[in-house]
């Protein structure tokens, strides 16, 4: 009997999806094998319960805070909760009620650094700009891709991101771009059409070849770099 697929995977099956059977991966995956997909299937299972315990440890923490607590125990406990909703957005199942509630909790610890910095306005508009990244950041985490190129121990590897990226949707590709900046773009373009015309010369991939012209229009519509002296 064939184990079927997961609705929602984890990072470790999302990755092997991509490579099933897809000419443009180095190490493709030709046949899903029970034993393959089962593996997969446990390393997720393992990252989700190892995530559901520091969430519970990080929420225990935020609950005892005290009320004056130092700033670097605050900052501390919020960067360790932007870690965890980042993560929620890798791993298996539905995080929605956790990464609600992620955001509740930051929130709050928001509101608190803002009542510590009372009227200065350079501190408020330091909160605001990191406030606006944040919001950007989480949006662009909407799409399983970002977390898994931004994991510490990332799946994706070096001669993988290319064929990673031309395998996307196209949102989750356009997110995925805002990691790079107009340089490693560039790289990224010139080695994704060298891959289609070697793998794909008859343009059968037409997805593919879509997904290279988006990345192309993404780096024109980049600002030009200053000139060198």
């Amino acid at each position: 009997m064939r184990i079927p697929f997961s609705e929602l995977p984890g990072r470790h099956e999302r990755h092997l999806q991509r490579r099933l059977a897809s000419r443009l991966f180095p190490r493709p995956v030709e046949e899903p094998v029970n034993e393959v997909l089962l593996d997969a299937q446990r390393q997720d299972h393992e990252e989700l319960i190892a995530f559901v315990a520091d969430l519970r440890n990080a929420v225990g923490r935020a609950v005892n805070l005290e009320a004056n607590a130092a700033s670097e125990a605050v900052l501390g406990l919020k960067e360790d909760l932007e870690r965890l909703y980042e993560r929620s957005t890798g791993v298996a199942e539905d995080q929605t009620a956790n990464r609600s509630a992620l955001r509740r909790l930051i929130d709050v610890i928001v509101r608190s650094v803002r009542r510590s910095a009372g009227g200065d306005p350079l501190a408020q508009a330091e909160i605001d700009q990191a406030e606006a990244a944040r919001a950007l950041h989480f949006e662009q985490l909407e799409h399983p891709i970002v977390a898994d190129l931004l994991a510490p121990d990332s799946l994706v590897e070096a001669d993988e991101l290319v064929p990673t990226l031309l395998s996307e949707s196209e949102p989750a590709l356009e997110a995925a771009l805002q990691l790079f900046d107009g340089e490693q773009l560039a790289r990224l373009c010139v080695d994704a059409r060298v891959l289609l015309l070697t793998r794909d010369p008859d343009r059968q991939l037409a997805q593919a070849w879509e997904r290279l012209a988006r990345m192309e229009s993404e780096l024109g519509a980049r600002p030009a770099g200053a000139p060198e002296d």
